[in-house]
């Protein structure tokens, strides 16, 4: 029994290191689309979210299924938990890739007018994501306890950003819809940071067993 959990896990480990891949790839490709100003790439985003859907749900009912037919216990357990919370957050972070996606295609007629530099952030969430992933690849902590702390410039940030667009609407306020949608770009990757720092904060409590959200 125990040899057969422990091939569940790993094949669960496999999937959503698989889905964490995916979902890195659709984080990188939003942002090439935004600074090659690609409308068919950006499209093509939002018309493939529904691939990362499903992986969620496959991944999701794997690790029911291991609940219930071998009510692992201890560490096991842990890992089986972590997975599922961590399998949202990814989901989340996909959607979020979908809304930049959407937002820059609403707001793109208007980029040689208004330009934003979103690179240094997107390189900052897209890093933290990389960084949660290997955490548990390798059951590091200090690597986790790591992005959690990185989401705070990811924060200074969107209230650049904010701080820019808002001068921006007021002196253009006949532009405030599209600059609206230009500031919800850096929103998304704010909260991209959010959902990654959750994952991080999962695999704190896969290897010490505490929960530390919201401290």
């Amino acid at each position: 029994m125990a040899g057969h959990l422990q091939k569940e896990i790993l094949n669960i480990k496999k999937e959503i290191l698989s889905l964490g891949a995916m979902v890195e790839d659709r984080c990188k490709k939003v942002m090439v689309a935004i600074k090659q100003e690609n409308l068919v790439l950006a499209q093509e985003i939002i018309d493939t979210d529904y691939q990362v859907d499903e992986r969620e749900i496959e991944v999701e009912e794997e690790c029911l299924k291991v609940l219930a037919l071998y009510q692992p216990v201890a560490t096991d357990l842990r890992f089986i938990v972590a997975v599922i919370k961590i399998n949202n957050d990814l989901e989340r972070i996909a959607d979020y890739a979908v809304n930049i996606a959407k937002r820059f295609k609403v707001s793109a007629k208007e980029t040689d007018r208004f330009r934003y530099d979103y690179a240094p952030m997107a390189e900052q969430t897209g890093e933290m994501l990389r960084l949660s992933l290997d955490a548990l690849v390798r059951m590091d902590v200090d690597m986790a306890y790591n992005v959690r702390d990185m989401d705070e410039k990811v924060n200074r940030m969107r209230n650049d950003a904010y701080e820019s667009m808002k001068r921006d609407i007021q002196k253009n306020p006949e532009m405030v819809e599209a600059i609206i949608n230009m500031y919800l770009i850096s929103r998304h990757l704010e909260r991209i940071g959010d959902h990654t720092t959750n994952i991080a904060e999962e695999v704190i409590y896969l290897i010490e067993g505490e929960i530390i959200r919201h401290t």
